[in-house]
C-alpha cells in the first residue's frame, strides 16, 4: 500500500508518543469504533449487521450460481467467483469483531489479535485489487481479442492468474505483519477505528523507518501495479470500441466491461478520493466514511453490479433461489 494511503490518511488522529521514551510496552488496543453516542452505535449496529448480512448472502449466491450452472464455466465468472469469495472474507475480517465488542460493551482487542486481523485485511484488500486486474485483462482479451479469447483465457492461465495472486498478497502481507511483530506500542492505544490495518504504526514509539521503507517501496508497489495494468487494458479498450463502426457494436463491446467498469470506480475513488488527497483536506468523518466504503457496502454492492445488466448470472441467480425456496 501507498506511504499516502497507509500513513499519510486521518485514520488515527492521535499523538503519537515520543521514540525512545522510558514508558511501558501495550499489550492490547482499543477499537473506538464509528461512534462513541450510545444513540448512534444502537444505528449502526443494525446498520453494519444488515450490510454484513447482505454482503454474505449476495456473495454466496453469486458463488453458488455460478457453481451450479455450466453456462457460467468461463473465465469472467472463475475470476467473479473468487472476486465474491474475496469479498466475503474482505467483510468478515472487521464487521463480525465490530458487532461482537458492541454486544460484550468491550472495545479492547489483544495485541496479537490485532496482528492477525491486520495481516487478513492486508491479504484480502490485495486480492481485491489483483483481481479487478485480472478480470480488466479478461475484458481487454475479449474486446480486443475475441477470435483467440479461448486459446488466450485457458483454464491453466485462470487458474496461474489467480494462484499468483494469492501467493504475492500472502507474502507481502506476511512481511508487513512480521516488521509490525517486532515494534513497541507505548503510551496511547486508541485506534479511532472499528478494526486494526497498518495505521497502528504511528502509535509505535519504536524505530519504524524500515517500515516506512517497505510500505513505500513494496506495499506502494503491489497497489499501483494492479491500477497501471487496469488503466492500460481500459485504455486499449476503449481505443478498440471506438473503431467500431457501428453505434450498436460500440455499445454490445462496452457493456461487456460495465460492470466490471462501475467496482473499478467504486472501489478505487473511495480510495484516490481520501489517500492520495492532500493532507489538508483530510478529516476523521470523511477518512472513516472511505474506509466504511471500501471495506464494507463495496463487497455488499459487488453482486448487484454484476448482476444487474447481466441475462445469464440473473436466470442462473433465479435457479439457485428457486431451489432454495422450493426444494426437491
Amino acid at each position: 500500500m501507498s506511504q499516502n494511503r497507509l500513513r499519510g490518511s486521518g485514520f488515527l488522529q492521535v499523538p503519537m508518543p515520543m521514540r525512545g521514551a522510558n514508558q511501558s510496552s501495550v499489550s492490547e488496543f482499543l477499537l473506538l469504533g464509528l461512534s462513541r453516542q450510545p444513540q448512534q452505535q444502537q444505528l449502526l449496529f443494525v446498520l453494519f449487521l444488515s450490510m454484513y448480512l447482505a454482503t454474505v448472502l449476495g456473495n454466496v449466491l453469486i458463488l453458488l450460481a455460478i457453481s451450479t450452472d455450466s453456462r457460467l464455466h468461463t473465465p469472467m465468472y472463475f475470476f467473479l467467483s473468487n472476486l465474491s469469495f474475496v469479498d466475503v472474507c474482505f467483510s468478515s475480517t472487521t464487521v463480525p469483531k465490530m458487532l461482537t465488542n458492541h454486544i460484550l460493551g468491550s472495545q479492547t482487542i489483544s495485541f496479537s489479535v490485532c496482528l492477525t486481523q491486520m495481516y487478513f485485511v492486508i491479504v484480502f484488500a490485495y486480492m481485491d485489487n489483483f483481481l479487478l486486474a485480472v478480470m480488466a485483462y479478461d475484458r481487454f482479451v475479449a474486446v480486443c481479442h475475441p477470435l483467440h479469447y479461448t486459446t488466450k483465457m485457458t483454464p491453466q492461465l485462470c487458474v496461474l492468474l489467480v494462484t499468483g495472486s494469492w501467493v504475492i498478497a500472502i507474502l507481502n502481507s506476511l512481511l508487513h505483519t512480521l516488521l509490525m511483530a517486532r515494534l513497541s506500542f507505548c503510551a496511547d492505544n486508541r485506534i479511532p477505528q472499528f478494526f486494526c490495518d497498518v495505521n497502528i504504526l504511528k502509535l509505535s514509539c519504536s524505530d519504524t523507518h524500515l517500515n516506512d521503507t517497505m510500505i513505500l517501496i513494496v506495499g506502494g508497489l503491489v497497489m499501483i501495479a494492479p491500477f497501471i495494468c487496469i488503466l492500460i487494458s481500459y485504455i486499449l479498450i476503449a481505443c478498440a470500441v471506438l473503431r467500431v463502426p457501428s453505434t450498436k457494436g460500440k455499445w454490445k463491446a462496452f457493456s461487456t466491461c460495465g460492470s466490471h467498469l462501475a467496482v473499478v470506480s467504486l472501489y478505487y475513488g473511495t480510495i484516490i478520493s481520501v489517500y492520495f488527497n492532500p493532507s489538508t483536506t483530510h478529516s476523521a468523518e470523511t477518512d472513516t466514511a472511505a474506509t466504511v466504503l471500501y471495506t464494507v457496502v463495496t463487497p455488499m454492492l459487488n453482486p448487484f453490479i454484476y448482476s444487474l445488466r447481466n441475462k445469464d448470472l440473473k436466470g442462473a441467480l433465479r435457479t439457485v433461489i428457486g431451489r432454495k425456496r422450493f426444494p426437491i
